[in-house]
């Protein structure tokens, strides 16, 4: 099966993080045999005509794109949706021609696909309407699954103790990720624990923000570590050393952090937004109100007092629905199932 990618973000040089779900996407589809090619990003020779096209994030100039192929090569397309902006918290769905225009467009694929059921209810409050719906998850890289989650093999402090580790990463947008909430939960859980580390990883425009304000509101370097950008594998190898991943964010979808958490058997506090309460249940984290400070204090603690609360092989073997097999299988049985429709309707 030949698939026409097309995408408002992918990785690139300039920023290496910009839609690497899409690529992954494309990736476990591709370890399913199909010949994937991305707009712009991989060679197409002229001779080359895709089965179906997949539009990756509603913008409004790939959708147009995305219509003019599939009327040039009589393909259907499908479409694959990741974007925050149908949320109520980060709203900004177009109004007026560019609106009319999308929900034309998305009206007439062979199949949406948001990343959870908290997404798909947002675009269809949007006004986005279609026949056929199917939530497909994101994916993890399988080495998040190849390592033991490894609190045992860490080596204990100087007085012989061994700290709670607790974990961070994101791309620091403090509209969205709430890094200074955290912070804040973090120092007032260190008056009831002093044995707990935080490390934070990752890079983006709040980044400089949040670590100046750890210094302000007295966090030492001894208690919190600023790691910057890492590699998939460097992150990987954090999250197995991690007793606990931590994400106090405003607003998420589907967020890939959580995902690749729960393949290393790691534990998550989280808020309950977007699709995360169809990701975390009681077996494998702690939920808690948007915004509430106090809870997560309370939900950090909870954790270094019972860490026996969690299995790590159980969350492991929950967290294996986003293998790039089951994530790569679902979207090609996807595919056959609205290539056989459109094929059987344009007979």
């Amino acid at each position: 099966m030949r698939i026409l990618y097309l995408s408002a973000w992918y990785p690139s040089d300039k920023d290496r993080m910009m839609g690497l779900f899409v690529q992954k996407h494309a990736e476990a589809v591709r370890a399913q045999g199909a010949d994937v090619r991305v707009w712009k990003y991989e060679k197409i020779e002229k001779n080359w005509r895709p089965d179906i096209i997949q539009l990756n994030v509603l913008s409004l100039k790939n959708a147009l794109l995305t219509y003019l192929l599939h009327l040039r090569y009589r393909v259907p397309y499908v479409i694959v949706e990741h974007w925050s902006r149908y949320l109520p918290a980060n709203y900004s769905f177009p109004k007026g021609v560019e609106g009319w225009l999308l929900r034309f467009m998305a009206k007439r694929a062979g199949c949406i696909m948001p990343v959870s059921e908290n997404l798909k209810r947002a675009m269809q409050a949007c006004g986005i309407r279609n026949e056929h719906w199917q939530v497909i998850n994101n994916v993890v890289d399988d080495f998040f699954y190849d390592g033991v989650w490894s609190m045992e093999h860490r080596p204990p402090s100087a007085d012989g103790a061994r700290d709670i580790r607790l974990l961070h990463v994101s791309c620091f947008d403090e509209k969205a990720k709430n890094t200074k909430g955290l912070l804040r939960a973090y120092r007032a859980a260190l008056e009831q624990r002093a044995d707990l580390h935080l490390t934070m990883v990752g890079t983006g425009i709040d980044w400089q923000d949040s670590k100046d304000y750890a210094a302000q509101i007295g966090l030492t370097e001894e208690q919190v570590c600023w790691t910057g950008e890492l590699t998939p594998k460097e992150v990987c190898h954090e999250m197995q050393q991690a007793d606990c991943f931590v994400l106090f964010s405003n607003y998420e979808n589907a967020p890939v952090v959580l995902s690749e958490s729960l393949a290393t058997g790691c534990p998550v506090i989280s808020t309950r937004v977007g699709g995360i309460a169809e990701m975390v249940n009681g077996d494998c984290g702690i939920l808690i109100p948007v915004g509430d400070e106090q809870a997560l204090t309370q939900a950090i603690v909870q954790v270094a007092d019972h860490q026996e609360r969690f299995s790590h092989e159980q969350i492991r073997q929950y967290g294996l629905k986003y293998s790039y097999t089951q994530v790569g299988q679902s979207l090609m049985d996807i595919y056959h199932v609205i290539l056989s429709a459109f094929t059987h309707h344009t007979l």
